[in-house]
């Protein structure tokens, strides 16, 4: 995978800082509908101060998702929800037709770069949109350069 993403920067001369995303993230499982792994579309924005993870969640509340960072630079997006009855739907119906087709496992990943503020992180989730905030942290100061004479 890095190969293709060193591929693509120098192809498309991505920014350093962009080239820092290394996306990976879970696929879908064509195969069986039942256990179907999915993820969520994501835009980042890299600002000054911070990245902005936005990710549609339609359906979603905040309750339904987790957000979390594992192995100290992997900020993880997870979702267990399940199909919930519509209102006024009836015990002993059954759908005739079902083309909404619930997620049944969300996971998205993404490797932070070594600038991000791990303790400052943020999320809410509103209108069908997680918002995840990562702070940055500050550059770390220039070295100074001392001219040292010489006897």
């Amino acid at each position: 995978m890095s190969t293709v993403v060193e591929a693509l920067s120098e192809l498309l001369n991505f920014p350093e800082t962009i080239e820092k995303f290394v996306l990976s993230s879970s696929r879908p499982n064509d195969g069986d509908h039942h256990h179907r792994r999915s993820t969520f579309p994501a835009d980042i924005l890299d600002t000054p101060k911070e990245y902005v993870f936005y990710m549609d969640v339609p359906g979603l509340s905040k309750s339904d998702i987790q957000v979390t960072v594992e192995e100290e630079n992997t900020l993880v997006i997870k979702s267990n929800a399940k199909r919930k009855r519509e209102d006024g739907e009836e015990e002993g119906c059954k759908y005739v037709r079902l083309e909404r087709r619930p997620y049944q496992k969300l996971t998205r990943k993404f490797r932070l770069p070594e600038n991000c503020n791990l303790s400052a992180i943020t999320a809410k989730c509103e209108n069908g949109v997680l918002t995840v905030v990562v702070e940055k942290l500050p550059p770390p100061p220039k070295a100074k350069t001392v001219e040292v004479t010489i006897s």
